[in-house]
């Protein structure tokens, strides 16, 4: 009996996936399948697993097809960058043995192996000061109930999945985030975070493409605290903006009213502080303290460039839709 269905979406098979179905098939039960939705099918098979071509559609349209095409009574949404632990199926048992939970997230862990520049990108967000929520990407607290969750590393119940219509396809990326309100909004359910349950997520590797993946949460997050205030209309996503305005109005005042100087100065003082404070906070989970120092002006320029584009969306953007379907 096929308890569990794996569901990768991916543009075309790529070594990122030549990577992942080995590692999951590592899992020593019988009780899943895979599920892989290219653009494209093509020819190389492993065991447990299905490929479905899709068409050019984007991550949520894709997802959206396992109402239709999953055996399992328990959907697991993975990256096509990303594997799980061996013991996640087991980890998911347990979670799942209590009826009111609807959904299950985990973090998204930066593999060892990966390159010096994708750990710098990854140490972006291992501190509160710096990403926002490092429990999303390192084992932190204990289980509790979250309202948000990113389907890097997210389960649900298929009939829960399929009763809210799947994701809202409309929406990349940001869909995940639809998707858990309408969870919480429309059925009533808990969505669990469980430190243990574990993904390894390789990151984006580069400054640009680190910065684009920034500008598109960025984007979204400012568009949805004003179309979904209930989960994204929160203090802690305005704050790089108030950053972003402190830097580009804040620097040039002073040339107007020099008498702001003082106050502009405390404001940058601050803003050091905070940035050791990352530094320690990041050395905890990452002791390559290069790295660490190479994170630290990509949190610089994440603050700024998150700060930007999360106004944009909250202020300029009426109708925010996916350029993927």
């Amino acid at each position: 009996m096929i308890r569990y269905s794996f569901i990768i979406p991916v543009k075309e098979i790529n070594d990122y996936i030549r990577e992942a179905v080995p590692k999951t098939l590592e899992i020593s039960r019988d009780d899943y399948e895979i599920i892989i939705y290219p653009d494209k099918a093509t020819s190389e098979t492993w065991q447990k697993t299905r490929q479905i071509a899709t068409g050019h559609c984007g991550p949520a349209e894709k997802r959206t097809l396992a109402i239709r095409d999953a055996v399992g009574e328990i959907l697991i949404f993975v990256d096509d960058d990303a594997y799980p632990e061996k013991n996640f199926l087991d980890i998911l048992d347990h979670d799942f043995s209590d009826p009111s939970i609807i959904a299950v997230g985990g973090p998204a862990i930066t593999p060892s192996h990966d390159s010096f520049w994708q750990k710098v990108s990854g140490a972006v967000f291992l501190s509160s000061l710096s990403g926002g929520s490092p429990e999303r990407y390192v084992p932190v607290g204990k289980k509790r109930l979250v309202d948000d969750w990113p389907s890097v590393n997210l389960s649900i119940r298929k009939q829960a999945f399929a009763d809210v219509d799947g994701f809202d396809c409309g929406f990349w990326p940001g869909e995940d985030t639809k998707l858990c309100l309408n969870i919480i909004k429309k059925l009533k359910g808990k969505i669990l975070y469980d430190p243990s349950l574990h993904v390894y997520h390789h990151r984006r590797e580069g400054f640009f493409r680190h910065m684009k993946q920034v500008h598109g949460y960025g984007l979204h997050r400012g568009f949805f605290a004003k179309k979904f205030p209930e989960t994204s209309l929160r203090i802690k996503y305005f704050i790089p903006s108030f950053f972003f305005l402190f830097v580009t109005v804040g620097t040039g005042s002073i040339f107007l009213f020099p008498h702001f100087l003082f106050w502009y100065e405390i404001g940058w003082f601050l803003y050091g502080g905070a940035l050791f404070l990352s530094f320690l906070d990041m050395y905890r989970f990452e002791k390559n303290t290069f790295i660490l120092f190479n994170a630290l002006y990509y949190i610089f320029f994440t603050h700024l460039v998150y700060g930007f584009y999360f106004l944009i969306g909250f202020l300029l953007v009426r109708n925010l839709k996916s350029k993927l379907r």
